[in-house]
């Protein structure tokens, strides 16, 4: 293996990131339809999600188109087969969620170093956040909410359950893609 670090292009988005993101978006869909059963209660609509890391992992791993349609699409498609309907303001929540980590994406060349363990958990905090954030706050005009129903309703149980499945799978999952990745020679 060499020394050499390989250039790693932001915005690259050729045959291999299309084929990425619909693995993303798919693994998404159907894991988070399969948890949705478990919903938080007093929460609108957020279910435990350990599947929340597919769009980080993705966003990390192949960059922030990739994070970003495993995200979006993949919550449009698991909405679609929970019988939840098209919520496009949660939908690109989830999509920003998958984007802010694969803007780590560059600067991330040893999956299991913890410089770049690091980068990845402070992706997760960050995109739960934005991604949440947006989504929580649009149900002051979507629904009609107050602040306080965004807040506690919407964006802490979303934010929070999203960065606690992030920081725990997220490492997890960068140390296997690195073990992959050295048995593939690459």
């Amino acid at each position: 293996m060499s020394d050499k670090v390989e250039k790693k292009p932001l915005w690259q988005f050729g045959t291999k990131q299309v084929v990425y993101a619909a693995i993303g978006a798919a693994l998404y869909a159907v894991i988070t339809w399969a948890f949705n059963l478990w919903q938080i209660p007093g929460a609108g609509n957020v279910g435990v999600r350990p599947s929340i890391v597919i769009p980080m992992f993705f966003g990390i791993a192949f960059g922030p188109i990739v994070g970003f349609i495993a995200g979006f699409v993949g919550n449009i498609l698991a909405d679609f087969l929970s019988g939840y309907g098209f919520w496009i303001w949660w939908d690109l929540g989830n999509g920003i969620l998958g984007l802010i980590p694969g803007l780590f994406y560059p600067i991330i060349h040893n999956y299991r170093a913890t410089a770049s363990i690091i980068k990845g958990e402070i992706s997760v905090v960050l995109g739960s956040a934005l991604g949440m954030g947006l989504a929580a706050i649009s149900e002051m005009w979507v629904s009609g909410a107050d602040m306080n129903t965004v807040i506690f309703a919407n964006f802490l149980p979303a934010f929070l359950t999203n960065i606690v499945w992030g920081l725990i799978l997220l490492p997890i999952l960068m140390v296997a893609y690195a073990a992959i990745m050295q048995r593939s020679g690459r």
